[in-house]
């Protein structure tokens, strides 16, 4: 079979256990593709030698009859996780050369239940981004086109690398980070599953941090099923990462029955923008009549500090990368800056620090220091925690009111082309997060499912909004639209 690579991780581990195909030729066809497909911009570090001794290792333990579910399955990895002994540069030049002597802790979770890595893959400069235009290593296309439009077009961002990747089938499916919606914006745009799970679910150790109280690690798959199985090995207690939270792992997969009746789904009104487009208003609908016809009881919901969400994010955000990116100063590892004779240490910081960082990444550092400073902590730090204290309890408030899932769309457009905004006011690309960012102030699980096309043939996706630590019963509702909407496009390959 020359497709394998087209395979889901449900599909390859049903015919990996029934020894009808190998992992060694499961992770060949991988590689094979990812050859081929250098006009992607997805995969940046390849690591075909680690693949096939991988796949070699879980093959004797296919054999032996011991195999977790996600055992023989290639995968791509963002290039935000640590990989020993593997470029993990968070696709910015101030690390360049840096190859960790540990492991992130889900890869480590992943390669023990007997995943393969491919590689590392393209990402927005340490996951600031909408769009995968500001990684070091030049932008990521998405593998879809519009209609007979050559355009190239962004598969979203910061994990426009996985989600590419995904979606053009070279890998089965791969790790993304969420900080604020950079699973699930790219995931729609691509139109592939990712789901961002409760913050604390899985371990944030040996990922490179943008902003410590939002970034959440998840699977990016092909369908909601994947998402259950890789999102089982990725979870678990970490004691090595003080907000990884001590909680049983539930069996995911075995919770997807697709039955909704009598679930609660809140429709929440703040979600209806001015401009949005028909076709999203459309979509939403749909999807809302979707989960009703499965028998969800379908309820309107407000959500009143909505309005305030992305101005919030964008203080908190770039507050907590200010602190977090302070470490990269050309003193241990990574990049430093030539200096020239007479330089001290204030210059070889500047130097470095302005070779180093990419435009997004100066300016979100310079927003950050600015909140953070003593005469604007109160005014704009401060403020914007009380109003992510708000937000999350509008979240409260409504699935105390018995709601059991929020439905809303992932994106406020279809994938939009490369340079489309790039030049444009910085703030209209922030826009792409505005259906997303509220999930992560409030720590909540979330999932994009794709669920139709638009006119000119782009996937649109639909988002879904669970319970804190109930993923499973997230996932079985998202089980349930995916069934509905019946989503089976692919791109049509021109790479």
């Amino acid at each position: 079979m020359s497709d394998l690579n087209a395979l889901t991780i449900a599909e390859a581990r049903d015919k990996l256990r029934a020894k009808e195909i190998s992992s060694a030729e499961l992770t060949d066809a991988c590689l094979n593709a990812i050859e081929g497909s250098g006009a992607l911009n997805a995969f940046v570090h390849n690591t075909p030698e680690l693949a096939r001794e991988q796949a070699a290792a879980a093959d004797v333990r296919i054999a032996s009859g011991d195999a977790p579910a996600m055992c023989g399955i290639p995968l791509g990895i963002k290039d935000l996780f640590c990989t020993k002994g593997v470029p993990s540069q968070a696709a910015s030049a101030i690390l360049d050369g840096f190859k960790p002597e540990y492991e992130s802790t889900i890869t480590q979770n992943l390669f023990d239940a007997g995943s393969v890595m491919l590689g590392k893959l393209n990402m927005d400069e340490f996951a600031m981004g909408s769009s995968n235009e500001t990684s070091t290593y030049g932008d990521v296309v998405n593998p879809w086109r519009r209609g007979n439009d050559d355009a190239a077009l962004t598969p979203g961002g910061s994990s426009g690398g996985s989600a590419s990747a995904v979606a053009a089938d070279l890998c089965l499916a791969a790790t993304g980070t969420d900080t604020g919606g950079s699973i699930r914006q790219p995931a729609a745009f691509v139109g592939i599953t990712g789901i961002k799970p409760t913050y604390g679910r899985c371990s944030r150790w040996g990922v490179v941090a943008f902003a410590s109280s939002l970034d959440q690690a998840g699977p990016m798959t092909k369908t909601v099923r994947d998402s259950a199985i890789m999102l089982e090995a990725m979870c678990g207690h970490d004691p090595k990462d003080s907000t990884s939270a001590d909680l049983a792992v539930p069996d995911f997969e075995a919770m997807l029955t697709g039955d909704i009746k009598g679930k609660v789904i809140g429709i929440p009104k703040e979600y209806r923008m001015d401009g949005m487009p028909g076709e999203i208003e459309q979509l939403w609908a749909d999807g809302t009549a979707m989960l009703k016809e499965a028998g969800a009881d379908i309820r309107d919901i407000s959500l009143p500090h909505t309005k305030y969400a992305l101005p919030a994010y964008y203080v908190i955000a770039p507050a907590e990368a200010s602190s977090n990116l302070a470490r990269y100063d050309g003193v241990r590892y990574g990049h430093r800056a030539t200096l020239e004779q007479g330089d001290g240490i204030t210059e070889m910081y500047e130097k470095t620090r302005a070779e180093g960082f990419g435009a997004e990444v100066q300016r979100r550092v310079m927003i950050g220091t600015y909140v953070l400073s003593a005469g604007f902590y109160d005014a704009y730090y401060n403020r914007a925690r009380k109003v992510r204290t708000l937000i999350k309890k509008d979240f409260e408030d409504v699935f105390a009111a018995g709601v059991d899932a929020i439905l809303t769309p992932a994106t406020p457009s279809a994938a939009f082309g490369l340079g489309e905004m790039a030049n444009a006011d910085p703030v209209q690309m922030y826009l792409n997060d505005v259906f997303t960012v509220t999930v992560n102030l409030a720590g909540l699980p979330g999932i994009a499912v794709p669920a139709g096309l638009d006119k000119q043939g782009l996937p649109l996706g639909l988002q879904l909004i669970g319970r804190p630590w109930e993923e499973g019963d997230l996932l079985n509702t998202a089980y349930a639209l995916e069934q509905a909407a019946g989503f089976v496009a692919k791109p049509t390959k021109w790479w």
